[in-house]
């Protein structure tokens, strides 16, 4: 099989098939030394990749680099050194293949490393960044933050004079290598290739970022390398004895299992809540929350998080009305509250590019957008980011009353016309409140609503009637429960 010793994902047919991305760009063998200039700056600045040449971008036609000449091919392999500066780490590879033409042939790569305390620019003095597919030119303040960020890129990529290889969990570093294609080769390998071993004072050592994602006991070396989760009841926390913890607990594991097992857990915690499909007019059990929408931003919480600061960890707060996330570390400095969305910048490339690879971080922008998307569907209110007190808050409010509402509204435009002309206000309330709730009392219906016992009795006496809301127990019995009719939920 042709495919990159350096990087062993990046097979002839990922070369051929798979779209360009944040770390991936193909290049036609027509291409100028001097049109390379941005993509190289742009990888660099960014958190590295490789410019494959000798392959049309668009209609991926395998051309090869042989047809140049040796002269040619010279100004192609130097093109990070003339047309850069100051000139990035690259490395050079050239993958044997047979061209569309049948003849043998060969592919030029140049893996560029990503530049962790200064900024790569042209020779002309532009300076790009590579977002998502796409390589931008910075300029004024986009260009000042980017220069601000290279100053806080340094955690990941030091050493930790503590851990071994045997420190690490083998499990988790075999897959690791059968994800990228690198299983024929060695742990020390792998990890020296990716940045993750390093040499000094001619002793081998690891990285932070190593031990972070690999450690099999992380909470050795990194105790701050947890996500907290708690939940009160009520929609903000109390202390002293009106305190309203219901559940604290610390998920600690290695970044690469912290999220699975993240997953797992608060997804459980969760409610779900009967609600109105639109398109049917009928009811369907949704979740609390979108999970992508809460999973997201945990899984941004982990990759961008800031590691150096000790003493601080990831919290989920879980509240009835609402979810905060809260993760150490003010936001990349080119990464503003107001451009999250079409803005990427990781402070933790390393990290981030293992994340990739396991799929838990979505290489073209995707997730933030989504996260937006997703709650807009539940009919949520926008999530709201913040930074206060040198950390990065993620809210994403749940709002129960108002998604009622909006479903109602949109129920009474779009469906169950026929249903909603037989009830009165008071009937759609009950109705409305039912879609957050799957069982609920008689005395927490006349709470919401503000009418009496024997108001909400009598509609809800209609209602079971008309067939769309059933009695849970016996009908003399104080504490039973109502809830929409599960025929509708079909």
């Amino acid at each position: 099989m042709v495919k990159s010793e350096y990087n062993p994902i990046l097979t002839l047919d990922y070369i051929l098939q798979e779209a360009e991305n944040k770390y991936f760009d193909r290049k036609s063998a027509k291409i100028r030394p001097s049109d390379l200039a941005e993509h190289i700056s742009g990888f660099a600045n960014a958190e590295g990749g490789t410019l494959v040449i000798g392959i049309t971008d668009k209609t991926r036609i395998l051309e090869g680099i042989n047809g140049l000449g040796a002269d040619k091919i010279n100004e192609l392999v130097s093109a990070p050194k003339l047309c850069c500066r100051p000139m990035p780490s690259y490395d050079v590879e050239f993958l044997d293949i047979t061209n569309d033409l049948g003849r043998a042939d060969r592919l030029l790569l140049l893996h560029i490393h990503p530049a962790v305390d200064r900024v790569i620019c042209t020779t002309s003095d532009s300076t790009f960044l590579r977002i998502a597919d796409k390589t931008r030119e910075l300029k004024g303040a986009d260009l000042r933050n980017l220069e601000y960020s290279k100053s806080t890129r340094h955690y990941e990529d030091e050493l930790n004079y503590d851990a071994q290889i045997s420190d690490l969990d083998s499990e988790l570093v075999g897959e690791y290598k059968k994800r990228i294609g690198a299983e024929n080769l060695s742990t020390e390998q792998v990890l020296r290739a990716r940045g993750f071993l390093k040499e000094k004072n001619g002793k081998q050592y690891l990285t932070n970022a190593a031990v972070l994602l690999f450690a099999e006991n992380t909470n050795q070396f990194y105790p701050n390398c947890r996500i907290r989760f708690t939940r009160y009841s009520g929609n903000r926390a109390q202390v002293g004895t009106k305190i309203n913890i219901e559940k604290d607990i610390n998920i600690e594991y290695p970044i690469l299992k912290i999220l699975s097992k993240a997953k797992e857990f608060i997804g459980s915690q969760l409610r779900e809540f009967t609600a109105l499909d639109l398109s049917t007019g009928r009811f369907q059990i949704v979740p609390e929350y979108p999970e992508f929408a809460w999973l997201e931003g945990i899984v941004n919480a982990v990759t961008h998080r800031e590691y150096g600061m000790t003493g601080s960890y990831i919290s989920v707060q879980m509240y009835d009305d609402h979810l905060e996330i809260i993760s150490p570390g003010k936001l990349p400095n080119l990464v503003t509250v107001n451009n999250i969305r079409e803005t990427r910048y990781s402070r933790n490339p390393r990290i981030a590019r293992v994340l990739t690879d396991f799929g838990w971080v979505r290489e073209l922008n995707e997730g933030v957008k989504r996260i937006y998307s997703d709650m807009k569907e539940f009919f949520l209110d926008e999530p709201v980011y913040s930074e206060p007190e040198q950390s990065v808050k993620l809210v994403l409010k749940n709002n129960i009353i108002m998604r009622s509402v909006r479903m109602e509204n949109s129920a009474k435009r779009n469906i169950g016309i026929e249903i909603w002309s037989r009830l009165d206000t008071v009937e759609r309330k009950i109705l409305a409140y039912m879609t957050s709730r799957s069982n609920i009392t008689r005395a927490s219906l006349a709470e919401f609503i503000g009418k009496s016992a024997a108001t909400v009795t009598n509609r809800l006496n209609h209602l079971i009637e008309l067939g769309i809301v059933v009695r849970i127990g016996n009908k003399n019995d104080p504490t039973q429960t109502y809830q929409v009719n599960p025929e509708f939920t079909k």
